[in-house]
Formats: C-alpha cells, structure tokens, sequence
C-alpha cells in the first residue's frame, strides 16, 4: 500500500526544542524518489543557489558536474561510480550530482584549508533552496574516490567531496528493507549539551 506523502513529511519533519526556520526543519535525505523530471530551470536555481554560499576570500572553491536520469549515458558515469548499496536507489533520482571542490587558491595557488568546508555550505545552501521547491537531496559520502577522479579526469587540485541524489519524493514501499523502515522512521539529532560549551 503507498505510504501516504504528507504523513511521511510529518513523520520526517524535524521535532526540535527551539523554533527554527521551516526549510531546516523540512530538509531530510530520502533514498526513495517519484519518476518525476526536474526542470532544467529548477536545476539551475539550485545551483546558483550554492554559488551565493560563503566561502574563505570569496573563493567559491565549488564545482558540479551532473546528469539528468533522462540523459542515460552521462547518469550511468555518474551512478557507476557510486559504491553498490548507493546505486540500488540513486538509480531512481532524477538527477545525480558530484560536488569537487578545487584544494588551493585560483588567486595565488596556496593551500586553501577551508576548501572541503566551503564545498560543504554550498552543498547545504543548494539543499535548502531545493527544500523550499519541494525537492530533495541526498548527499553521499559511498562512493569510489579513484574511479571518480579518472572519470572526471580531476587533477591535482580538484578533490571528489561527495555525490548528491536530488529529485521529488517517492514512496518508501520501493525500497527493500532495511531501507524502507529508515525512511518511516522519524529523525533526531544529539542534544545541544553534548556539541556545545558556554565559555564564561
């Protein structure tokens, strides 16, 4: 029986202590996505959207290289490279990303220590804007980091950050199990008391 949507955002929405924003609250990473395309438009919003994230001197150390499912030989580079339990649902996302992220400075070509950091708030921006679109992204960290860089031919400034599944969400009775019982399950985070300390 499909599980019904709007119960699933309830159940996934983010119960929190505080009052926070709605699109933080809202985002959450499905692996079961609809058939439903995503607009070229719709893609490139989310990708500007990234673009306005902060970064260390403005830097922007941030690249994309991506495929609509509908484009089957560039979809498949990219879902080949993806570690095995990945692939069996990110086959079904409408487009499939990888984030790289350059290691020195275009500038002056020094070491960029924040490069992964930056990568990583563009990532979150692009997340939060699909969020209020009503799409979804998966950020994964399973994936063949060698195979990635000869794929893309990267060199040796340009470092593999992570793969994103994006597309609209589908229904949980897709995936096998014990995938299908994550995707029910409600979400929760550590208390503040354990990641924070007041200095005073």
């Amino acid at each position: 029986m499909p599980t019904d949507k709007a119960q699933l955002t309830a159940t996934k929405s983010a119960d929190t202590r505080h009052d926070i924003h709605e699109l933080i609250r809202k985002r959450w990473s499905p692996r079961a996505f609809s058939e439903d395309p995503i607009p070229q438009e719709e893609l490139e919003a989310l990708l500007e959207a990234a673009s306005w994230a902060a970064s260390s001197y403005n830097e922007q150390p941030w690249e994309y290289f991506y495929a609509h499912r509908s484009n089957k030989k560039g979809f498949q580079l990219l879902l080949s490279c993806l570690k095995p339990g990945n692939q069996e649902w990110a086959a079904q996302a409408a487009v499939l990303l990888v984030s790289v992220a350059r290691t020195s400075f275009s500038k002056n070509d020094r070491p960029n220590r924040h490069y992964m950091h930056d990568a990583g708030a563009a990532n979150t921006t692009m997340m939060l804007e699909a969020a209020s679109r009503d799409i979804y992204g998966h950020m994964m960290a399973g994936f063949d980091y060698e195979k990635t860089e000869d794929e893309f031919e990267l060199n040796m400034e340009q470092e593999p950050v992570c793969f994103i599944a994006l597309g609209y969400l589908g229904d949980p009775e897709q995936l096998k199990e014990p995938l299908r019982s994550r995707e029910q399950t409600s979400r929760n985070r550590k208390p503040l008391s354990e990641f924070t300390t007041q200095i005073l």
